[in-house]
């Protein structure tokens, strides 16, 4: 038997869906910076920047809801938590092209592509599980599959944090590193959005 909510109020879970979708598109535009030249970055990070705006419109109008719904499709503390670590990894991204913007790096390792590979699928993930919060039952190879993405994207970081030691001079090295670091915590902060849908799944059991 599938184990159900019955919400009268599907407001927030729209509004989840939407800050995921955000972060679904500022990984796009992020995929962009990284293939474009140094000179693109600011434009390109801009955008990014307003895909961050976005989330966090949405993260605030989510909180306007659970203050004016009678019931709400979660408990509160649920959805805040939520849109909370929704807007961090919106956050993480967004710092992610802005120091591309800054240091307009170039000759980008091939393991910043790995990672937002992962991050993307990571994203994707997220946005199609925040579309299915009413059914939990569903959502327990969401949670598996998230953490599995993530401890992938902490191998590549080790391997390309080593590799940049090896290669560049120390303050080429510390640019690059803080790029690498970055990204490494757009997948930590999607994967606390996977856990805490599990946490909701083990309360809801």
């Amino acid at each position: 038997m599938k184990l159900r909510l019955f919400p009268q109020e599907n407001a927030g879970l729209e509004l989840l869906s939407g800050m995921a979708q955000q972060l679904v598109l500022g990984v796009g535009s992020m995929s962009a910076i990284l293939g474009a030249s140094p000179d693109s970055y600011g434009e390109l990070s801009e955008e990014l920047h307003q895909h961050e705006g976005k989330a966090t419109d949405l993260h605030y109008a989510l909180l306007t809801s659970m203050r004016t719904s009678f019931i709400n499709p979660l408990p509160r503390e649920d959805l805040y938590a939520l849109s909370r670590l929704l807007s961090e990894a919106m956050e993480e991204l967004d710092g992610a092209g802005e120091l591309l913007a800054l240091y307009k790096l170039s000759k980008i390792s091939r393991r910043a592509t790995e990672q937002l590979e992962v991050i993307t699928r990571q994203a994707e993930l997220t946005a199609e599980a925040m579309r299915q919060l009413t059914s939990l039952d569903d959502l327990e190879d969401y949670w598996i599959e998230i953490v599995r993405l993530s401890k992938r994207a902490e191998r590549t970081h080790r391997t390309w944090c080593a590799e940049l030691l090896n290669d560049h001079k120390p303050l080429v090295y510390v640019r690059h590193r803080d790029l690498a670091n970055q990204l490494i915590a757009v997948s930590q902060a999607i994967r606390k959005v996977a856990t805490h849908v599990g946490t909701i799944i083990v309360k809801e059991s």
